[in-house]
C-alpha cells in the first residue's frame, strides 16, 4: 500500500507546531528501540507481539495472549518487565486461587487491636496473570475493577493501583482440557487479543543454538515508568485525519451493520458487532504504532495494523458460524478486504 502524505494542518495547527511536535515525539520514544533490543537479547522472534506489548504499554491496554503452553508469552512479558524500572508481580491462575489472593484481604492485628490491610500482588506496574482461563468465574472477575478503574476495593476501602499499571494476561486455548472460557465483560476489557504462533524453522534454529542448556539470559533496565508517562502525555497530540476517522467508524459500524456496508454475506455469522470502546481503542492504538514510527500523525495502515488484535475478540458469533466454523479472525479479514481504504 502506497504511504500518503499527511492532511494539510488543521486551523491552529501550523507547519512549525507539527514539526516540533514530531521533534518531541522522536525524542521520547528512544527508549522503546532500547526495550525491543533488551527483549530481543532474551526473546526469538515474536517481533509483533513485543510490539503490541510496547503499544499497550503505551496507551495503558490491557493485553490478552492466547497460544499453546511454551511459545514464550511468560518469557516475553517478563522480558518486558526487566528491561523497565518498575514493580512486576506474576499470578499463576489455578482452580483454587481466591479473589483475595489476586486483590488482597484484611488481617486482623491481634497486638495493635484492629484489621490490617495487605495488598495483594495486583498492586503493581505491570502484572503477569498467567493461565487466566485456568481460573473459575469468580477469580477471573476480581480483575474487572482493577482493569477498568485501576483502583481496588478491600474492604470498605478504595485504593489506587501505581501508574502505570498494565495487565498482561495468558491464556491456553479454550478447546483444552481444564480451562474456563472468560466472560465476555472481562474479554472486552483488553485493548488486545494476541495470538501466539509457533517460531519460524530458522527462529527455532536461533533458539536451540542461543538458549538451549544455557543459562537465563540477564537484561538490565533501560527506561523506567518517567519514558512511558512522558510518552503517554504526547500521545493526543498525535493527529488523526478526518478521512482516518471516518475509516475507523466504516470498519467498526460494518461489524454491526453488514449489509449496509456491501458484506451481506457475513450477516447471518454476527450476533453482536464491535462496541464503541473498539472505536476508541482503535484510534487509540494507531496513535501508539504511530509513536513507535516516530511520526505526529496516524496513517490508515496503523488502523489495520491493530484492527485484528483489538476486533477478533469483540465480535458474538452466532450459533451459525460456530456450526460452520466460522471464526472472528475471518470476518474480520473479510470486512478489512472490503472496507475502502483512504
Amino acid at each position: 500500500m502506497e504511504e500518503r502524505e499527511p492532511a494539510p494542518c488543521p486551523p491552529g495547527d501550523d507547519d512549525n507546531d507539527f514539526e516540533r511536535r514530531s521533534e518531541r515525539i522522536v525524542e521520547a520514544g528512544r527508549f522503546t528501540a532500547r526495550v525491543r533490543e533488551a527483549i530481543g537479547r532474551r526473546v526469538v522472534g515474536q517481533t509483533e507481539l513485543v510490539d503490541h506489548l510496547l503499544m499497550s504499554l503505551l496507551v495503558g491496554g490491557h493485553v490478552l495472549l492466547e497460544g499453546v503452553p511454551g511459545l514464550a508469552k511468560t518469557l516475553t512479558v517478563q522480558s518486558l518487565a526487566d528491561s523497565l524500572r518498575v514493580h512486576f508481580r506474576r499470578i499463576q491462575f489455578t482452580p483454587d486461587l481466591l479473589p483475595a489472593d489476586v486483590v488482597g484481604t484484611l488481617i486482623w492485628d491481634e497486638h495493635a487491636r484492629e484489621f490490617t490491610t495487605k495488598q495483594g500482588p495486583i498492586f503493581a506496574n505491570i502484572v503477569l496473570a498467567d493461565e487466566v482461563n485456568r481460573a473459575p468465574a469468580k477469580v477471573q472477575s476480581a480483575l474487572l475493577e482493577a482493569m477498568q478503574e485501576k483502583q481496588v476495593t478491600i474492604g470498605d476501602e478504595s485504593r489506587s493501583l501505581p501508574e502505570p499499571f498494565l495487565v498482561l494476561a495468558t491464556q491456553n486455548p479454550v478447546e483444552q482440557e481444564g480451562t474456563y472460557p472468560l466472560p465476555e465483560a472481562q474479554v472486552d476489557r483488553f485493548m488486545f487479543k494476541v495470538y501466539v504462533d509457533y517460531p519460524t524453522r530458522d527462529e527455532e534454529r536461533t533458539i536451540l543454538r542461543r538458549i538451549a542448556g544455557q543459562p537465563k539470559i540477564e537484561i538490565e533496565p533501560v527506561a523506567g515508568p518517567e519514558d512511558v508517562l512522558e510518552a503517554r502525555r504526547l500521545l493526543p497530540g498525535i493527529r488523526v485525519d478526518e478521512r482516518v476517522e471516518e475509516y475507523v467508524l466504516d470498519l467498526v459500524q460494518t461489524t454491526r451493520a453488514p449489509t449496509a456496508h456491501g458484506l451481506p454475506e457475513i450477516e447471518e455469522w454476527l450476533e453482536y458487532g464491535a462496541s464503541p470502546r473498539a472505536t476508541i481503542n482503535l484510534v487509540i492504538a494507531s496513535r501508539a504504532r504511530a509513536f513507535l514510527d516516530g511520526r505526529a500523525f496516524v496513517l490508515p495502515e496503523d488502523v489495520r495494523a491493530v484492527a485484528r488484535p483489538i476486533l477478533r475478540h469483540r465480535l458474538v458469533l452466532t450459533f451459525r458460524a460456530e456450526a460452520e466454523e466460522v471464526s472472528t479472525e475471518t470476518i474480520v479479514d473479510r470486512i478489512l478486504e472490503t472496507v475502502r481504504v483512504p
